[in-house]
């Protein structure tokens, strides 16, 4: 049986947009989920800070090839990176409005994000060959070339919704209905 990691993004916590909805979905399906909250603020949220919350899961046992990963935003970006570095494979992967490298939000998430970025996204393949990339093309936050070059990049199948903005709360997703299609 899969357990299941739900990742939130800049700034986010367990408790935004669809992930509480998303948690009792998966629980009534008999999955064991987990949302962290990883630290957030400027000098707080960077890679070092999150790969070692999530490290603690890995040194548990608990993050295995029974895993998969539901990360929004930059997740997407830092769960690659993780899953390169410390060579660990997964049995799926869902990308929400995922990117890698964008700079120009605004300062605050620039700073934040940068540490996330990895130049070698690609080989996120060797360890785990079921990545489905969901995103918008309408995004308020990301050109649509960027979430197209980073689903391009890393996802096996691609699913653009329409007019769905960043896919979070503020576009009107506290439920996400289109994402439990790609759920076992």
């Amino acid at each position: 049986m899969n357990n299941y990691y739900i990742i939130h993004g800049s700034f986010g916590s367990p408790f935004g947009n669809w992930f509480s909805w998303m948690y009792k979905e998966l629980e009534k399906r008999g999955s064991k989920v987990t949302i962290p909250q990883f630290p957030i603020g400027v000098n707080y949220q960077n890679y070092n800070n999150w790969s070692k919350l999530l490290k603690c899961y890995l040194d548990l046992g608990l993050i295995n090839q029974d895993t998969v990963f539901i990360g929004h935003s930059i997740a997407p970006v830092f769960i690659s990176k993780f899953l390169i570095q410390n060579k660990i494979k997964v049995s799926k992967l869902i990308f929400v409005s995922g990117f890698n490298n964008v700079y120009g939000i605004n300062e605050d998430y620039d700073t934040v994000n940068k540490s996330m970025y990895v130049e070698n996204v690609e080989e996120i393949h060797k360890y785990c060959d079921n990545i489905i990339c969901i995103y918008s093309n309408n995004d308020p936050y990301l050109k649509l070339e960027y979430l197209e070059n980073f689903a391009d990049e890393v996802g096996d199948k691609k699913e653009i919704i329409k007019n769905g903005g960043h896919l979070n709360e503020e576009s009107g997703y506290d439920k996400f209905e289109e994402i439990l299609k790609y759920i076992d």
